[in-house]
């Protein structure tokens, strides 16, 4: 039961609300104010989409102005859930956290009545990315995560990846899996459109692509980082290319637009409608999402070891050849399937909850 401020200075009403009431989760941020165009609107995208993911049953809208945080409610309404929204303005934050309160605690209590229905494959919708990689990530964990898309494609599920800026020496091979000229189109323009901005600022990216943890872990270069990233791919064809926080309409791989920042990125992803993510790291990551699971794979063998509590998977095993692709990825499929029948991640009992929407460019 979702609990979503519309602008920073709602922060503390939603978090209020969360405290009172068990079960609901609220997602503070820093964003909302004097913001236009299309950052604003990816905004609202944004907000909007994270209560429409299938893993939020309801939710409650707070924001300072009725205007906006009704717009966002209406958004999430389209699908049919209960979803309530209330502005600050001419109440002030402790008459706004009682109603919500009252609304949130008949929420979870209805949330809590729901019952699970057997539902297949093709329902789902998954993400993956990469993060603190090294070289165990593109010789093992990526392309686990790669044979895994496979399956779930054949399985007839809806598949999201991404990361604009870690694609950079391997988009030619990224648009040849593209077969329709249009979306070929729109995946370089979404690319040459990146690189256009960073040439802009006259900016050296060693340091943040590939970053420091990279850069520990053996990857000296960008194209180097993109060949290991996009193995999560697989072999399979690009369907559809997706701007930032675009919900996917057509089943098998789909591209987005989005940060290689990791909390930014997997963000993006669950107001897409992701309901779990398939996270690979070699030098060990922590980021978790306030509502969809994070499963954290790894290959290398000392950061399963050092940084246990995070990992989901290891399968430094292959590396060692004690089983090979095939079995890597049969071991993912089934933890995969058993997150969304409602395995807890590392992420989620750990209290790792973070939300980042991403931002354009200034306010106004």
């Amino acid at each position: 039961m979702l609990i979503i401020p519309v602008d920073d200075i709602s922060n503390a009403a939603a978090q209020n609300v969360e405290k009172h009431i068990s079960g609901t989760r609220a997602i503070p941020h820093p964003y909302g104010r004097l913001q236009f165009g299309r950052d604003l609107e990816l905004l609202f995208k944004t907000l909007g989409g994270m209560g429409r993911n299938p893993n939020v049953a309801s939710a409650i809208v707070i924001g300072i102005e009725d205007n906006w945080t009704q717009r966002i409610a209406d958004s999430i309404s389209q699908t049919g859930k209960h979803v309530e929204a209330i502005g600050i303005e001419g109440k002030g934050d402790l008459k706004v956290v009682e109603k919500a309160s009252r609304w949130a605690k008949e929420m979870v209590q209805d949330a809590s009545d729901i019952v699970k229905k057997e539902q297949d494959v093709a329902d789902l919708v998954i993400s993956t990315k990469c993060g603190e990689s090294d070289t165990t990530s593109g010789l093992a964990s990526n392309p686990t995560v790669g044979r895994t898309f496979e399956i779930l494609k054949d399985q007839g599920a809806t598949l999201i990846f991404g990361e604009t800026s870690e694609i950079t020496g391997a988009e030619n091979i990224l648009a040849e899996r593209i077969a329709d000229p249009s979306i070929r189109d729109k995946f370089m323009d979404i690319f040459n459109r990146y690189q256009e901005e960073i040439r802009r600022e006259g900016a050296d990216l060693l340091g943040s692509q590939p970053t420091q943890g990279n850069i520990k872990g053996g990857l000296t270069t960008i194209e180097e980082k993109a060949l290991g990233n996009i193995q999560k791919a697989g072999n399979l064809p690009i369907v559809d290319v997706l701007d930032y926080a675009d919900e996917p309409t057509r089943k098998g791989l789909n591209f987005m637009n989005s940060s290689s920042a990791a909390a930014e990125c997997v963000t993006l992803f669950s107001a897409a409608g992701a309901v779990v993510h398939l996270f690979t790291t070699g030098q060990g990551n922590i980021v978790g999402n306030p509502i969809e699971p994070v499963v954290k794979i790894t290959a290398n063998p000392k950061t399963a070891l050092t940084m246990s509590e995070h990992i989901d998977l290891d399968i430094s095993g292959l590396l060692r050849f004690e089983f090979n692709l095939d079995e890597a990825a049969v071991k993912l499929h089934e933890l995969t399937l058993r997150t969304a029948s409602g395995r807890l991640t590392a992420n989620e009992v750990l209290g790792h909850y973070e939300f980042s929407p991403t931002k354009l460019y200034i306010s106004a």
